[in-house]
């Protein structure tokens, strides 16, 4: 993408937070994914004074003041001492961490740095969630506005764990008086994330529920990060959606990918999912699929407010997702080798699913006679 041009450039780098000095900033999870990029950013920028990068391992930022331990021990608060602000990003969103292990890690290591941040006189924490908690339904309002009503529930991967991160958020403030929580919730995030939604796009066929109307909003991860750098250093506060201008309907997501359809009825579409999923033959949960079914698109209004604009469009986030999953075989949210994907063709490797978690029944219904 091309740099941004000399008056907005100008106009980012004389923006300074309130108090007119500049913050010191401590980033979680800085070793790696958002994190690193986010560190690298704030680390380069003339309006940070110094940045401290906590992780469980040293990352390649030189120019940041690395801790290594795990976000989860109380000790972090003596790391933190010092700083202005705190940029959590230590999160497991691996979809093959086991579930409970996953939200023990998030939620607790979220409790443990906002607990920590307020010990050591942090004055502001921002946290990442994503627009997956205004939930997906039908009866959405294109676009969502940052105050909607989070509809969302846990049946979704980690998205139990996203609507505890937002009530801890909720809840800090008065627990903690004079500390700050800024939320910021990213629209399908691309750029080295794999996540079920992008793995959406390493399908043969993209499955679309029959009666649905689904709808694309992305956003790049340097759109995350430069949103994350308006929250350090105060340009907006409070709950903040982010992603790309608009948002593409289902046919022009299969015209600009050149990948076709396979259309299901919703209880077959569904029930096979449920059933997948319970026999341990995907990691994606039935809930999952309301995300590709339905509209959940912010409008991200606050940042815009601020003087904040995406540098990527939807159209060029997609291509880039395209690009990055070029050779990746995916069916019903399952990774297949190559050779399985070639064999079996797009109908036929969800054939194959269906009949393998057929047989798994018909072996389990045989061990109970």
């Amino acid at each position: 993408m091309s740099s941004p041009d000399p008056q907005v450039r100008a106009a980012r780098n004389h923006t300074t937070p309130a108090g007119g000095r500049r913050p010191v900033v401590a980033v979680t999870g800085a070793a790696t994914g958002v994190g690193a990029l986010l560190t690298e950013r704030l680390a380069a920028s003339e309006e940070i004074k110094q940045v401290v990068a906590v992780d469980e391992r040293r990352g390649e930022c030189d120019a940041a003041e690395w801790h290594i331990l795990d976000v989860r021990d109380p000790a972090i608060a003596e790391k933190l001492r010092g700083a202005d602000v705190v940029v959590h990003l230590a999160f497991d969103l691996d979809l093959g961490s086991d579930a409970a292990a996953r939200t023990a890690y998030n939620v607790r290591g979220t409790q443990t740095v906002l607990t920590a941040a307020a010990a050591a006189g942090v004055h502001r924490v921002v946290l990442c969630t994503s627009a997956m908690v205004y939930g997906a339904l039908p009866d959405n309002e294109l676009p969502l506005s940052e105050d909607a009503e989070l509809r969302a529930t846990a049946e979704a991967t980690g998205v139990g764990d996203l609507l505890e991160i937002e009530r801890l958020a909720r809840r800090a403030p008065r627990a903690h008086p004079g500390l700050n929580v800024t939320v910021v919730r990213p629209a399908i995030l691309v750029g080295g994330t794999d996540t079920a939604l992008t793995r959406y796009f390493e399908s043969p066929r993209l499955l679309v529920v029959a009666g649905s109307r689904p709808v694309w909003q992305f956003c790049h991860v340097e759109d995350l990060c430069s949103a994350l750098e308006y929250a350090v250093l105060e340009k907006v506060e409070g709950e903040l959606a982010v992603g790309c201008d608009g948002w593409l309907e289902q046919e022009e997501v299969e015209e600009l990918s050149g990948i076709r359809r396979m259309e299901l009825p919703s209880a077959v579409a569904l029930g096979a999912a449920a059933r997948l999923h319970r026999i341990g033959l995907t990691p994606s949960p039935a809930g999952d699929l309301a995300y590709t079914m339905y509209p959940w698109v912010v409008s991200g209004s606050r940042l815009h407010d601020a003087g904040w604009r995406a540098r990527w469009t939807n159209e060029e986030v997609l291509a880039e997702l395209l690009a990055e999953v070029t050779g990746r075989h995916t069916v019903a949210g399952r990774r297949l080798g190559r050779k399985d994907a070639t064999a079996a063709g797009a109908a036929g490797a969800t054939v194959a699913l269906l009949g393998a978690a057929a047989v798994v029944r018909r072996a389990r219904k045989a061990r109970r006679r």
